[in-house]
């Protein structure tokens, strides 16, 4: 027990004697300022950037911290995406189970079941800002997890039109709720400097549950009309049943913030988390706060993200919903190949997720990276739109999945720049929101009549596409500039991250581009 206090005593007496560093190297460095904000053009230093003033370097200590939240969360976080994936994706294989045959869709009525998910998703949205401020965030997330398991089981047993589309805004209701969520735990837990990576971890997820889903639906194809139930049914069936598993194992185990049991942390440990509290700006409370709100309402990067996000996400919505079709069409492939032809498009964008990542975090470029990762999107519509048929167009339909990666370091651009906690729920929302928009409208652009190759959507995914890179280049703008303002002139004293500041109010806050 001494030897715990002690230990205690000199972590306290360490951080003490960095903010006495940090007093004298302002005042001997006070001179140097104006060659500080001549760089914001390009690198910016990256302990300033994570609005510290002190050369940070982790301490043994913290990088065990931080391996034992990664080890004890992401698992959890990589397996609600993956999931969520494959449960919305699972009506675009059931096109190629049996599922027109089955209940006697047609093929405009197909749209609006994909289209209808998205209304769920967007209705969702202003009760589930709300609710992640009033309610411990992983207890909520997990029976939301549970709640769409079950209606992923109940989709298996309808047999009209009208009973798909009632699951179908449930499910996107319900699924709602996951992307904020996780978004919020992961800028609870981690540095400012980690979220590129971690983002790009939770993002990947999605890749991975392209691939997962094609898999399973594959074996479901295989597998025939097992017991007399059609495939497409037994399809919604294996995936409602692990995901109710899942919300169960979520309840219990799902950590979403430093005091969750599962961390187990030592007294040494939590003086770290309230070190690293300083740097994440993520101070959970229950009051909304409606002035963070409206703050959030007057900036133009939050009009670049929301745009950005309904650009690339017109693509993501169409292609979901019409993939395995898409394919199919692009080939005259059997549904068994049809759904295993899905699987490089999951690793296509796995792997441009990953790429964005490391490009990101290595260069320090968000912005720049994100633009360049839209363009590549581009470049895959583009060919989608021009090629007739054959290899070539379906090598534009992967390459057009780099919208991934772009859609990807938006989040990270809303953890890494948005402080106050109600400001930051309310990005996400509007993030998720415009997401949906954008996932809404993409399938019904893709109009019977224009098949296989669908020219009219095809531009209008590319204007998407051009949309989101002007954003990214614009936001990279307005944040340089701000920058370069705050570290012309940096305040005394360090931000007190219990006043729950906006990145506006705090201007020690120094924007990541």
């Amino acid at each position: 027990m001494n030897n715990n206090n002690e230990k205690v005593e000199v972590l306290k007496t360490t951080y003490t004697e960095h903010a006495i560093v940090d007093k004298e190297k302002k005042m001997t460095d006070g001179d140097t300022s104006s060659n500080k904000s001549s760089n914001i053009g390009g690198d910016i230093d990256t302990e300033k950037a994570n609005g510290f003033r002190k050369p940070f370097v982790k301490s043994e200590a913290e990088k065990k911290l931080v391996k034992k939240i990664q080890f004890t969360l992401m698992p959890f976080v990589c397996w609600i995406l993956i999931l969520q994936f494959a449960d919305k994706a699972a009506l675009s294989v059931s096109a190629v189970l049996g599922i027109y045959e089955d209940v006697e869709l047609t093929g405009t009525q197909f749209s609006w079941l994909g289209s209808m998910f998205f209304i769920g998703h967007l209705v969702c949205q202003p009760i589930n800002n709300i609710m992640l401020q009033k309610v411990p965030v992983g207890h909520y997330l997990s029976i939301c997890i549970f709640l769409w398991g079950l209606v992923m089981l109940g989709t298996s047993f309808c047999n009209n039109f009208s009973q798909l589309i009632v699951m179908r805004f449930l499910l996107g209701l319900l699924e709602g709720t996951a992307m904020p969520s996780v978004y919020l735990i992961v800028n609870t837990l981690f540095r400012r400097s980690e979220q590129t990576t971690m983002y790009g971890a939770v993002t990947m997820g999605s890749g991975f549950g392209s691939i997962f889903g094609a898999v399973v639906a594959f074996g479901v194809s295989e597998m025939g009309h097992q017991r007399g139930i059609m495939m497409w049914r037994w399809n919604h069936l294996i995936f409602g049943a692990m995901t109710i598993l899942l919300g169960a194992l979520c309840f219990f185990f799902l950590v979403d913030s430093s005091k969750h049991w599962m961390l187990r942390l030592t007294k040494e440990e939590k003086i770290i988390c309230n070190e690293r509290m300083k740097d994440n700006a993520v101070l959970r409370h229950r009051k909304l706060k409606w002035g963070q709100m409206l703050e959030s309402l007057k900036e133009i990067r939050f009009y670049c993200i929301c745009l950005a996000a309904m650009g690339l996400n017109m693509q993501n919505g169409a292609l979901q919903v019409f993939s395995a079709q898409f394919i199919n069409q692009l080939g005259n492939f059997s549904p068994g190949e049809s759904i295993l032809l899905k699987a490089p498009a999951g690793t296509a964008s796995l792997l441009g997720v990953l790429f964005a990542t490391i490009v990101a975090r290595r260069t320090g470029q968000i912005c720049y990276t994100g633009a360049f990762m839209s363009t590549l999107s581009l470049t895959g519509c583009i060919i989608l739109a021009v090629v007739k048929e054959g290899s070539a167009k379906l090598a534009g339909f992967y390459i057009s999945w780099m919208l991934t990666a772009g859609h990807s370091l938006l989040i990270t651009t809303i953890g890494s720049n948005v402080s106050g906690y109600s400001k930051k729920i309310f990005y996400n929302g509007a993030f998720v929101m415009f997401y949906t928009l954008g996932s809404f409208v993409g399938p019904l652009v893709m109009l019977e009549r224009e098949a296989p190759r669908y020219v009219g959507a095809m531009t209008g995914f590319c204007i998407g596409n051009a949309v989101a890179i002007a954003s990214y280049l614009v936001m990279r703008f307005v944040m340089a500039k701000e920058n370069k303002k705050r570290l012309a002139n940096l305040p005394e004293k360090e931000t007190d991250v219990t006043l729950d500041l906006t990145d506006m109010q705090d201007k020690n806050f120094i924007y990541k581009l």
